[in-house]
């Protein structure tokens, strides 16, 4: 494995870093797989002195028969992803992994994380065919975790949980990235919240579909978000409720919340959250016991639904909802709800 190298030729970036908006690469690392295109994944497998960028984070770089390099995710913000790009386009032509060190003891002075950090990043080449790459996705389609390890060279993925996002060791050297399921995102309701709490998962990156029951036959004009007709329950049950689902009621109508409730309480769901008045909840509470709802699962609401950031609007209402979401993906909430 090559561990440092000199310039390349500088492939051009597009002027807009939008290829940086998409935080998880097994989408455009399937789909160039798919169509019998070589891809050269960038793994950042080690960090030194709080980077912008946590362990883990990878890039695809893949380079269609006709047109343009296409780039996918970032490591810093914009201080190496132009160089990252350069030593991308030798791995894609050579076929030979790369180690590149960015940061104080740098081969490239002239190539410094402003925050200070140090970086090392693993650029390996997957052809079309490759069996961890099959065995990754079939994980995905399936929504099971497991852990993709490699050297640069050789590689597999191991089904099963992992404690660790990213580890690695040095002699000899071998990384390991743990995947989850995509998360995924069920809002029910109708009003121009609940749309903007869907229009927003959408774009945060989640699996996301509106539950409007009886809802008009043609869809939400929102890219990208399915939307499911049928009653709450019914709708839960078609999508599926997991570890790795989040469930944002916002229906304003009890008849429609309480089923949903139940359903969503009585699962796996890593989140459930209810948009209402904080004086209704006793009322709300005393409905899901009568429904045999436990305590302990009641106290898993998140009631009144999102962050306390003083907006109404129905943006504002999304941006708390999908940030109370995001504190819980990253294990930073107490699990008790603030409604008890």
């Amino acid at each position: 494995m090559t561990q440092m190298s000199g310039p390349q030729p500088d492939p051009t970036l597009p002027e807009w870093p939008d290829y940086g908006l998409l935080e998880d690469m097994r989408g455009p690392l399937f789909a160039a797989l798919g169509k019998g295109q070589a891809v050269v994944l960038a793994t950042l497998f080690r960090v030194e002195g709080g980077g912008p960028r946590p362990e883990g984070t990878q890039m695809v770089f893949t380079l269609p028969s006709k047109g343009p390099l296409e780039v996918h995710g970032f490591m810093s913000g914009g201080c190496v992803e132009a160089d990252v790009t350069r030593h991308a386009m030798a791995v894609m032509v050579s076929g030979v992994p790369m180690r590149l060190v960015y940061g104080p003891s740098s081969p490239w002075p002239d190539i410094r994380l402003l925050c200070g950090a140090e970086i090392e990043i693993l650029l390996e080449r997957i052809e079309p065919g490759d069996g961890a790459a099959h065995d990754l996705e079939q994980a995905f389609l399936t929504r099971q975790s497991g852990v993709w390890i490699s050297d640069g060279t050789k590689r597999r993925f191991d089904f099963g949980p992992a404690s660790r996002e990213c580890h690695w060791t040095s002699k000899p050297f071998s990384l390991g990235r743990s995947f989850d399921p995509t998360p995924r995102l069920i809002v029910v309701g109708s009003d121009p919240t609940a749309l903007a709490i869907a229009s927003l998962g959408v774009t945060a990156g989640f699996q996301t579909w509106l539950n409007r029951p009886k809802g008009p036959a043609s869809p939400p004009p929102v890219f990208g978000l399915g939307y499911l007709r049928q009653d709450p329950q019914s709708a839960l049950n078609e999508v599926g409720l997991d570890p790795w689902t989040y469930v944002a009621i916002a229906s304003h109508d009890a008849e429609t919340d309480l089923p949903a409730l139940i359903a969503a309480l009585m699962s796996s769901a890593a989140y459930v959250g209810l948009l209402g008045a904080r004086r209704r909840l006793p009322e709300r509470f005393a409905a899901l016991k009568a429904a045999g709802v436990t305590n302990d699962a009641i106290a898993r609401l998140h009631a009144p639904i999102g962050m306390d950031l003083g907006g109404k609007a129905p943006w504002e209402v999304a941006i708390s909802v999908l940030g109370e979401m995001i504190q819980t993906r990253q294990n930073r909430m107490p699990k008790a709800s603030k409604a008890i």
